[in-house]
């Protein structure tokens, strides 16, 4: 089930589900020390995909004014090799249409993913560069 929450409306329980979610896959599996949680979470949209009460993916979706954002997507390890990133990304996609219709979506994709990325019509943007030490490429999707 695809549940869409602001962070003020998610309760103790999912907030803290996915904010280890968020730390384990962006900190610790790609040990990358940073800044994890950040103020774009006080105004984000909460994207989570759940089954019996447990979180298996995650994104969240931010509102930059002049276009729509996404990222922090996430498949819990244990649900991988389930095609769960595909649907948590075309529910995020969805939604982003629904609540800001026509709104371009620009993301910063992990180099690695621009092929997964394409596959929605993301195009590549910007060369490669390193963001938290990690290769990264910004991608558009706009809609007619």
């Amino acid at each position: 089930m695809i549940i869409v929450k602001s962070t003020n409306e998610l309760s103790p329980k999912e907030l803290i589900d996915i904010l280890k979610a968020r730390v384990k896959v962006f900190v610790v599996e790609q040990n990358c020390p940073y800044q994890e949680v950040d103020e774009d979470d006080y105004n984000d949209l909460n994207v989570c995909l759940v089954e019996n009460g447990e979180l298996e993916a995650y994104t969240r979706i931010i509102d930059k004014g002049d276009h729509i954002t996404f990222g922090r997507v996430l498949v819990v390890e244990k649900f991988r090799k389930a095609g769960l990133g595909t649907k948590i990304v075309q529910a995020t996609i969805d939604e982003i249409k629904r609540r800001f219709p026509k709104q371009p979506i620009q993301i910063q994709a992990q180099a690695y993913l621009q092929e997964f990325y394409g596959s929605f019509g993301f195009k590549a943007i910007s060369d490669v560069y390193l963001e938290d030490n990690i290769p990264h490429l910004d991608m558009l999707l706009t809609f007619n």
